[in-house]
């Protein structure tokens, strides 16, 4: 999180950047680090599917995602090998919970409601859900 301050005559304005918001192309490129954990551009280039987007096209992505906080890069001879800094988990999670507190008031028995009725799960998927919310709520006692 990046905190801006500005001063003015009579009050401060803070400013508060999230960066754990990704463009779709960000996410797309992000999920290709996860995947390979280390990376080099040709490495990142051939991973995407066809069409391949231009090396200034993945260049420009990992810059922004890199003044984000979300990937780094170690400089090896002429290469850069870029590796992720946010943990898949931990994205996904912030991901959710932005999407429970948005689109369902932060009601997650709302959430809960719509993802397995709108979802069109099996009787097996419930059950396995059914499952893993038992054992959590056995880990509360």
């Amino acid at each position: 999180m990046f905190v801006e301050l500005k001063f003015y005559s009579t009050f401060v304005e803070i400013i508060i950047f999230n960066p754990m918001q990704l463009s779709k192309a960000e996410e797309q490129l992000m999920q290709l680090l996860w995947k390979h954990k280390r990376a080099i551009m040709k490495d990142l280039i051939e991973a995407y599917p066809d069409p391949k987007p231009a090396i200034t096209t993945v260049a420009t992505l990992l810059k922004r995602m890199q003044d984000k906080g979300f990937v780094d890069y170690k400089q090896e001879g002429r290469s850069r090998e870029y590796f992720p800094l946010v943990k898949k988990k931990d994205y996904f999670s912030k991901q959710v919970n932005g999407l429970i507190k948005n689109f369902f008031n932060n009601d997650t028995a709302q959430f809960a409601s719509f993802f397995t009725q709108e979802t069109d799960l099996s009787k097996e998927q419930l059950e396995d859900l059914k499952k893993i919310i038992d054992s959590e709520i056995q880990k509360k006692k």
